[in-house]
Protein backbone atom coordinates (compact mmCIF):
# COMPACT_ATOMS: atom_id res chain seq x y z
CA UNK A 1 0.00 0.00 0.00
CA UNK A 2 1.00 3.72 -0.88
CA UNK A 3 -0.24 6.71 0.10
CA UNK A 4 -1.24 8.94 -2.47
CA UNK A 5 -0.97 13.25 -2.35
CA UNK A 6 -4.17 13.47 -0.91
CA UNK A 7 -2.61 10.94 2.03
CA UNK A 8 -4.98 8.29 1.48
CA UNK A 9 -3.81 4.70 1.10
CA UNK A 10 -3.92 3.02 -2.38
CA UNK A 11 -2.48 0.59 -4.42
CA UNK A 12 0.06 2.04 -6.94
CA UNK A 13 0.31 -0.14 -10.16
CA UNK A 14 3.35 -2.12 -10.94
CA UNK A 15 4.80 -1.80 -13.84
CA UNK A 16 4.47 -4.26 -16.41
CA UNK A 17 7.44 -6.41 -17.67
CA UNK A 18 8.60 -5.24 -21.17
CA UNK A 19 7.53 -8.08 -23.05
CA UNK A 20 6.65 -7.44 -26.86
CA UNK A 21 3.94 -9.85 -27.68
CA UNK A 22 3.65 -10.45 -31.12
CA UNK A 23 0.42 -11.82 -32.13
CA UNK A 24 -0.09 -12.99 -35.65
CA UNK A 25 -2.73 -11.35 -37.68
CA UNK A 26 -6.43 -13.44 -38.26
CA UNK A 27 -5.70 -16.61 -41.10
CA UNK A 28 -6.58 -15.58 -44.20
CA UNK A 29 -7.35 -19.10 -45.45
CA UNK A 30 -6.73 -19.19 -49.25
CA UNK A 31 -6.31 -22.11 -51.73
CA UNK A 32 -3.07 -22.17 -54.65
CA UNK A 33 -5.01 -22.81 -57.79
CA UNK A 34 -1.66 -22.32 -59.83
CA UNK A 35 1.69 -22.44 -59.26
CA UNK A 36 4.26 -22.00 -62.61
CA UNK A 37 7.40 -21.08 -62.18
CA UNK A 38 7.34 -17.15 -61.72
CA UNK A 39 3.52 -17.20 -61.05
CA UNK A 40 1.77 -18.39 -58.17
CA UNK A 41 -2.39 -17.84 -58.21
CA UNK A 42 -4.23 -18.28 -55.21
CA UNK A 43 -7.99 -18.08 -53.97
CA UNK A 44 -9.27 -16.66 -51.28
CA UNK A 45 -11.74 -17.79 -48.69
CA UNK A 46 -15.46 -15.78 -49.46
CA UNK A 47 -14.71 -13.92 -45.59
CA UNK A 48 -11.60 -12.04 -46.93
CA UNK A 49 -13.05 -10.55 -50.23
CA UNK A 50 -13.73 -7.38 -49.33
CA UNK A 51 -12.02 -4.68 -51.32
CA UNK A 52 -9.95 -2.55 -48.78
CA UNK A 53 -8.41 -6.56 -47.63
CA UNK A 54 -7.53 -7.49 -50.74
CA UNK A 55 -5.72 -4.40 -51.54
CA UNK A 56 -3.85 -4.57 -48.30
CA UNK A 57 -3.00 -7.77 -49.01
CA UNK A 58 -1.39 -6.52 -52.82
CA UNK A 59 0.23 -3.42 -51.65
CA UNK A 60 1.97 -5.65 -48.74
CA UNK A 61 2.82 -8.37 -51.06
CA UNK A 62 4.43 -5.34 -53.91
CA UNK A 63 6.46 -4.36 -51.34
CA UNK A 64 8.65 -7.61 -51.18
CA UNK A 65 11.29 -7.58 -53.60
CA UNK A 66 10.71 -11.29 -54.81
CA UNK A 67 7.36 -10.16 -56.03
CA UNK A 68 7.61 -8.42 -59.66
CA UNK A 69 3.62 -8.21 -59.88
CA UNK A 70 0.47 -8.44 -57.37
CA UNK A 71 -3.08 -8.48 -59.62
CA UNK A 72 -6.04 -9.04 -57.72
CA UNK A 73 -9.86 -9.91 -58.76
CA UNK A 74 -12.05 -8.96 -55.72
CA UNK A 75 -15.39 -10.86 -57.25
CA UNK A 76 -13.17 -13.95 -58.10
CA UNK A 77 -11.25 -13.73 -54.72
CA UNK A 78 -8.10 -14.19 -56.59
CA UNK A 79 -4.79 -13.10 -56.42
CA UNK A 80 -2.08 -13.40 -58.94
CA UNK A 81 1.69 -13.18 -58.24
CA UNK A 82 4.42 -12.64 -60.52
CA UNK A 83 7.61 -13.24 -58.98
CA UNK A 84 11.30 -14.63 -59.78
CA UNK A 85 11.51 -17.94 -61.05
CA UNK A 86 13.92 -19.35 -58.85
CA UNK A 87 13.31 -21.37 -55.42
CA UNK A 88 14.33 -18.68 -53.58
CA UNK A 89 12.22 -16.24 -54.55
CA UNK A 90 9.49 -18.46 -54.15
CA UNK A 91 10.21 -19.70 -50.46
CA UNK A 92 10.51 -15.94 -50.14
CA UNK A 93 6.95 -15.37 -51.27
CA UNK A 94 5.48 -18.39 -49.31
CA UNK A 95 7.40 -16.74 -46.22
CA UNK A 96 5.67 -13.12 -47.02
CA UNK A 97 1.98 -15.11 -47.23
CA UNK A 98 2.71 -16.88 -44.23
CA UNK A 99 3.52 -13.35 -42.26
CA UNK A 100 0.03 -11.89 -43.42
CA UNK A 101 -1.21 -14.77 -41.74
CA UNK A 102 -2.69 -16.61 -45.18
CA UNK A 103 -2.82 -20.12 -44.83
CA UNK A 104 -3.43 -22.66 -47.32
CA UNK A 105 -6.27 -24.97 -46.95
CA UNK A 106 -10.32 -25.71 -48.73
CA UNK A 107 -11.37 -22.96 -48.26
CA UNK A 108 -14.74 -24.02 -50.11
CA UNK A 109 -15.75 -24.31 -46.20
CA UNK A 110 -18.59 -26.92 -46.98
CA UNK A 111 -19.54 -26.16 -50.44
CA UNK A 112 -17.87 -28.27 -53.65
CA UNK A 113 -15.95 -25.98 -56.01
CA UNK A 114 -18.40 -27.22 -58.33
CA UNK A 115 -21.16 -25.46 -55.95
CA UNK A 116 -18.70 -22.77 -55.19
CA UNK A 117 -19.13 -22.15 -59.32
CA UNK A 118 -22.45 -22.42 -59.87
CA UNK A 119 -23.39 -19.88 -56.68
CA UNK A 120 -20.86 -17.48 -57.97
CA UNK A 121 -22.56 -18.32 -61.27
CA UNK A 122 -25.89 -17.08 -59.90
CA UNK A 123 -24.66 -14.47 -57.92
CA UNK A 124 -23.25 -12.53 -61.06
CA UNK A 125 -26.31 -13.43 -63.39
CA UNK A 126 -28.89 -11.96 -60.49
CA UNK A 127 -26.06 -8.62 -60.29
CA UNK A 128 -26.48 -8.56 -64.28
CA UNK A 129 -30.43 -8.11 -64.05
CA UNK A 130 -29.96 -5.64 -61.15
CA UNK A 131 -27.73 -3.47 -63.26
CA UNK A 132 -29.49 -3.76 -66.49
CA UNK A 133 -33.09 -2.51 -64.71
CA UNK A 134 -31.39 -0.28 -62.71
CA UNK A 135 -31.94 -1.94 -59.47
CA UNK A 136 -35.82 -2.31 -60.63
CA UNK A 137 -35.96 -6.37 -60.39
CA UNK A 138 -33.20 -8.92 -59.59
CA UNK A 139 -33.99 -12.38 -59.28
CA UNK A 140 -34.98 -12.90 -55.87
CA UNK A 141 -38.10 -11.08 -57.60
CA UNK A 142 -37.94 -12.87 -61.02
CA UNK A 143 -37.67 -16.06 -59.81
CA UNK A 144 -41.10 -16.32 -57.22
CA UNK A 145 -43.21 -14.46 -59.91
CA UNK A 146 -42.01 -16.93 -62.38
CA UNK A 147 -43.42 -19.36 -60.18
CA UNK A 148 -46.55 -18.00 -59.31
CA UNK A 149 -46.91 -17.54 -62.87
CA UNK A 150 -46.79 -21.12 -63.32
CA UNK A 151 -48.94 -21.99 -60.66
CA UNK A 152 -51.19 -19.76 -61.93
CA UNK A 153 -51.49 -21.18 -65.66
CA UNK A 154 -51.20 -25.03 -63.93
CA UNK A 155 -54.51 -23.89 -61.87
CA UNK A 156 -56.25 -22.61 -65.03
CA UNK A 157 -55.29 -25.72 -67.40
CA UNK A 158 -55.55 -28.89 -65.33
CA UNK A 159 -58.10 -27.16 -62.96
CA UNK A 160 -57.41 -28.26 -59.44
CA UNK A 161 -56.44 -32.11 -60.55
CA UNK A 162 -53.86 -33.36 -57.69
CA UNK A 163 -51.71 -35.07 -60.22
CA UNK A 164 -48.20 -34.19 -61.45
CA UNK A 165 -47.10 -30.83 -60.20
CA UNK A 166 -50.50 -29.41 -59.00
CA UNK A 167 -51.03 -25.76 -58.67
CA UNK A 168 -51.00 -24.99 -54.67
CA UNK A 169 -47.40 -26.80 -54.75
CA UNK A 170 -46.27 -24.56 -57.30
CA UNK A 171 -48.15 -21.59 -55.57
CA UNK A 172 -45.97 -22.66 -52.05
CA UNK A 173 -42.52 -22.83 -54.19
CA UNK A 174 -43.42 -19.22 -54.88
CA UNK A 175 -44.23 -17.86 -51.67
CA UNK A 176 -41.56 -20.06 -49.74
CA UNK A 177 -38.68 -18.56 -52.28
CA UNK A 178 -39.72 -15.15 -51.63
CA UNK A 179 -39.34 -15.35 -48.00
CA UNK A 180 -35.87 -17.10 -48.14
CA UNK A 181 -34.34 -15.09 -50.58
CA UNK A 182 -35.58 -11.85 -49.09
CA UNK A 183 -34.14 -12.86 -45.64
CA UNK A 184 -31.29 -11.61 -46.28
CA UNK A 185 -31.58 -7.89 -46.90
CA UNK A 186 -27.98 -6.36 -47.41
CA UNK A 187 -26.20 -7.52 -50.78
CA UNK A 188 -22.75 -7.60 -50.71
CA UNK A 189 -21.25 -5.38 -53.67
CA UNK A 190 -17.89 -5.74 -54.47
CA UNK A 191 -16.18 -4.48 -57.96
CA UNK A 192 -13.43 -6.32 -60.01
CA UNK A 193 -9.97 -5.24 -60.24
CA UNK A 194 -7.49 -7.20 -63.19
Amino acid sequence: MWKNSNGSLTDMPRPMSEKIIKTRPKPILTKIVSKTPGRLRLRVAHSHRQKEEMQRLAKTLEANPSINDVRTNIHQGSITIQHNADDESFKNVLAALYDLGIIFADITAGKTEAAAGVSNSIVDLNQRVHDITNGLIDLRIIMPIGLASLSIRQLLTKGLQLETIPWYVLAWYAFDSFIKLHGNTSQPKSTSEE
